[in-house]
């Protein structure tokens, strides 16, 4: 398994377009699974700094990609170690 550190936005566009490729899927395909066109789908690449958590979630689902959020450092002193408290 190989992790893809996400820190920026920014970096979402070629990663997902890096994720599709690496599935074997076209825009075309993958646009048919999301339930949108292609031209919607190459907007989405592009943009993926501006999707929906919802979206994005949807979109990995199809690449096989799980997303895992990962405490980097320290916890703060305030939070106990079963994770944040809302």
């Amino acid at each position: 398994m190989v992790d893809f550190p996400v820190r920026t936005a920014e970096q979402l566009p070629a990663l997902l377009q890096g994720f599709r490729k690496q599935a074997g899927l076209t825009q075309a395909a993958t646009a048919l699974r999301l339930g949108v066109t292609q031209q919607t789908l190459s907007a989405l690449e592009r943009n993926a700094d501006k999707i929906s958590a919802d979206r994005l979630l949807q979109v990995l689902n199809i690449f096989g990609v799980e997303l895992v959020l990962r405490q980097v450092g320290d916890p703060p002193a305030s939070q106990n170690s079963s994770g944040p408290v809302w």
